[in-house]
């Protein structure tokens, strides 16, 4: 039933892209989007709006696509098919990919000419940048730390945030606990990611980085390294002390654990601060705790430009000047606690006022100085799900890390066809 369910929504997309263009002198596009929640789709649709509102040459349509790994087979689909959008909102992960399809045009030229260019933050240029060109913008920007509840903290006899992996251990021991003395642990330390979807992957690579390991060794995928295994070893020593509570499968975004007061502790991003606000409870953040270098994951989604025609492609990077402009980035970031990628946004005294009353987005800030961007490599997406079972495994206790990882690079190495 899920597969004919995502089937009929991938061709009513399909048939949505291939419409009639009304009749009103504006050249009509589309962008295919995943923006959760559902509130932050809302601040989308307001801003997109007033774009359509703002000049009389271009009508954008913003269609919800899916969940993000929804999408890939419909985003596929539609390129094969020739039905493709005229904009995607997507992970810069999938860039390779889409080169590979020669789905996406360069942005170099149009960049050039733009006088944003200049005002994108820097940071951005490793999400936009594959072989030496420019394939994509960016939309918005995160990363993620560690929302903590101050309370449970406190409660716990905790007056200093975990610096190393060896606090981190300690401090989720001293959060795990049996409240109510029934023999049960009502309270653990820390909530991580269970399943082998790129969200489980994107939680755990700053820990891969941490220990000073990378995906790749050169041009080729390097999983079973010792500072991988030393990352994993950390998430399978939490579960063997109890401190660790595990996702349902592929659900590790879900933060009703620690709303409830359930977990202390949950690895999360930027974009849960809003969320956490409404829901009227204690939190902070603080950065990741490292072993020998600081590090986060850099998140958040970019603007691809499908090839069409002249005409359409003119009316869709006018979009995406639109979107990396600074009204829009300002709006954007402090509406769902995105980070702006604009720097006039990001020095801006609207952003200023924001930042003054969710001093907690200060953490994030801080970590863009830290964070590193995954692989757009055509690989990547394999590498990902690789990494997710060796993790699922690890996690489930099926395997040692070591074992985990000798396995995922087997596993890897044929479906590239290397040796």
């Amino acid at each position: 039933m899920t597969r004919i369910l995502a089937l009929l929504l991938s061709l009513s997309l399909v048939l949505v892209s291939c419409g009639s263009t009304p009749n009103d002198g504006k050249t009509h596009i589309t962008l295919w989007q995943g923006i959760n929640p559902p509130t932050n789709r809302e601040v989308l649709q307001k801003l997109v709006d007033r774009f359509n509102r703002s000049q009389n040459e271009v009508f954008v349509e913003s269609i919800y696509a899916g969940q993000s790994d929804q999408q890939i087979p419909k985003i596929l689909s539609a390129v094969v098919g020739n039905a493709a959008p005229d904009l995607l909102w997507y992970t810069p992960t999938l860039t390779g990919r889409l080169v590979e399809l020669d789905a996406i045009r360069p942005l170099d030229d149009l960049l050039a000419k733009s006088p944003l260019r200049d005002r994108i933050d820097p940071a951005m240029l490793s999400t936009m940048q594959w072989r030496n060109r420019i394939w994509s913008v960016p939309f918005a920007t995160n990363n993620i730390g560690i929302f903590y509840r101050p309370s449970l903290f406190k409660a716990a006899g905790i007056e200093k945030l975990p610096q190393n992996w060896t606090e981190l251990r300690q401090v989720a021991r001293k959060l795990t606990l049996d409240r109510d003395g029934d023999g049960r642990i009502d309270q653990r330390g820390i909530f991580l990611p269970l399943g082998k979807g790129e969200f489980t992957v994107f939680i755990w690579t700053p820990f891969l980085w941490s220990a000073g390991g990378d995906l790749f060794k050169g041009d080729r995928p390097q999983l079973a390294t010792p500072e991988a295994q030393t990352a994993l070893q950390l998430w399978q020593d939490l579960v063997r002390d109890n401190s660790a509570m595990l996702s349902q499968p592929e659900r590790g975004y879900e933060e009703d654990n620690f709303v409830s007061g359930k977990v202390a502790m949950q690895i999360s991003g930027s974009w849960a601060l809003r969320f956490m606000s409404q829901k009227k409870i204690d939190f902070d953040v603080m950065p990741i705790p490292q072993d020998r270098y600081p590090a986060t994951t850099m998140g958040g989604e970019n603007l691809f430009l499908l090839k069409s025609t002249p005409e359409r492609e003119a009316a869709a990077w006018k979009f995406a000047e639109f979107v990396i402009g600074e009204e829009f980035q300002t709006e954007w970031a402090r509406q769902t606690g995105y980070l702006p990628i604009n720097l006039d946004a990001q020095r801006s005294s609207a952003y200023a006022a924001y930042v003054s009353q969710q001093p907690a987005v200060e953490v994030f800030l801080n970590q863009m100085r830290s964070a590193k961007s995954r692989p757009l490599s055509p690989e990547y997406p394999r590498i990902s799900e690789s990494i997710g079972r060796a993790i699922e495994a690890t996690l489930l206790q099926k395997r040692s890390p070591a074992e985990a990882l000798a396995e995922a690079q087997r596993n890897l190495d044929l479906a590239l066809g290397k040796p």
